[in-house]
């Protein structure tokens, strides 16, 4: 329900060859990708405003400017787009394109990526990556970023303000009001005070929901697939009928896996106590929103709050359609759980770093797909990034090719995650063109980056 995607398993060699420093690379069905990239220290980020090895860099869906000036300040050519691209006008749009920025409406799949030889990485701005196809983008040793603290705090305040709008029933106080109608009962209206608040996925932010819930007086149970701590007085379910029968609130924050499509449907609600509140801002596809409807419509459920749907448009001003539209007893936000102007400045911040980091010194950390390396530089030689299957022997085939072509390794970092293994070496000198060729032909190669 909130584990993280499993490391693909199926290997598929990346095919291109560089076709010159700080071009775009030309196409070639027979040969590993190449790279080559000069050295920039960390701290000197904001000084590369120039040079050769400056990446081709497309942003889509109005990703925060922070991002652009990020990319822009650190020397890269960036292209910004303010709506998301369907399959064939993001392929048009990818040639010459080093790094790709992306939110949740445009769709990295498997085409996308294979035909996308320049693509070296590939930034989610912001929590999810099941837009990304991440079997693929490991396959082709395109490494994915997303930002996974970054919009934790929104989202849990707008669970927050949403209980307690609901709570109160101030959706239906204001629509009267509008309407010239001044009702001052209390009827139906309460204090979240004592309240008990159920936890469907207890991971960044359901977790942080209950930290804060609990500080507001609620009572917080919360149910999970994984084995998760639970934080204060927080009470663990051990199935998800027991959470239902047990709480005054449900609020889904579940991740995109296939298996949690229509996780939420006529059985889960019936479960629900009556006058029960529904929150989902986790993804639309795992709620039926049919049976939600019906619920609501009965007096089952008192409200519900819903910020994800299963088809949303593609742009601003577009029309939004929905079953749930209507109802006075629910809330409907347009995908905004993470849409704050502080959690959007700083995914762009956070992940725009992300991308160049990799670019320029090959580090992974906290990627989604690929394995975590850093190294600090050593010396003022060139540096290899080695991607490549989990198979046995395989970094020793990797030495032994560079001391043949008589370098020396000053230092050098190996982590696997799965089936996919991914090395740095520090070399004492340039290494031949002789030497790459022969990396990547080394059975296990999928791509292979001389960062200068």
């Amino acid at each position: 329900m909130v584990i993280g995607a499993a490391v693909p398993s199926g290997p598929v060699l990346a095919l291109a060859r560089l076709a010159s420093r700080g071009s775009a690379w030309g196409r070639c069905p027979a040969r590993i990708a190449f790279e080559r990239v000069p050295h920039a220290s960390p701290s000197s980020l904001a000084t590369r405003r120039s040079g050769s090895g400056t990446a081709g860099v497309l942003l889509l869906e109005n990703i925060h400017h922070r991002a652009v000036e990020v990319l822009e300040e650190a020397g890269h050519r960036v292209r910004a787009l303010p709506h998301a691209l369907a399959e064939g006008a993001l392929l048009a749009e990818l040639d010459g394109v080093a790094l790709l920025g992306v939110r949740s409406r445009t769709r990295v799949t498997q085409a996308v990526l294979e035909a996308a030889s320049d693509l070296l990485a590939v930034g989610a701005f912001g929590i999810g990556v099941d837009q990304i196809d991440l079997a693929a983008a490991t396959a082709r040793g395109v490494a994915v970023f997303n930002a996974p603290f970054s919009n934790t705090r929104s989202v849990v305040e707008l669970a927050l303000a949403e209980i307690i709008a609901l709570t109160r029933r101030l959706t239906e106080k204001n629509a009267a009001m509008h309407a010239g109608i001044w009702d001052k009962s209390a009827d139906g209206s309460h204090e979240v005070r004592g309240r008990r608040l159920g936890i469907v996925g207890y991971g960044k932010i359901g977790s942080q929901l209950s930290v804060l819930a609990e500080g507001l007086g609620m009572s917080v149970f919360f149910y999970d697939v994984a084995d998760r701590l639970a934080l204060g007085n927080a009470r663990r379910c051990s199935t998800l009928q027991e959470l239902l029968e047990s709480v005054d609130v449900v609020s889904l924050h579940v991740d995109g896996r296939p298996q949690n499509s229509r996780l939420f449907g006529e059985a889960e609600f019936s479960c629900m106590r009556p006058g029960s509140l529904f929150l989902n801002l986790s993804r639309g596809f795992v709620v039926d929103h049919e049976a939600l409807r019906r619920h609501l419509e009965t007096g089952h459920l008192a409200g519900a709050a819903i910020d994800v749907f299963p088809d949303e448009p593609g742009g601003r001003g577009q029309e939004f359609r929905s079953s749930l539209r209507g109802l006075p007893n629910v809330i409907l936000t347009p995908h905004i759980g993470g849409s704050t102007e502080e959690a959007q400045e700083d995914i762009g911040r956070y992940v725009a770093g992300k991308l160049h980091d990799y670019w320029i010194d090959g580090r992974s950390l906290m990627s989604v797909n690929l394995p975590e390396l850093a190294l600090e530089r050593r010396g003022a030689g060139q540096r290899i990034a080695y991607i490549h299957r989990n198979h046995p022997g395989a970094l020793a085939r990797m030495n032994a090719v560079l001391a043949t072509a008589g370098l020396n390794i000053e230092a050098q970092v190996l982590e696997t995650r799965g089936q996919v293994g991914y090395a740095i070496a520090d070399l004492d000198g340039q290494c031949p063109r002789a030497a790459l060729d022969q990396l990547g032909r080394l059975p296990e190669a999928i791509r292979v980056r001389l960062l200068a």
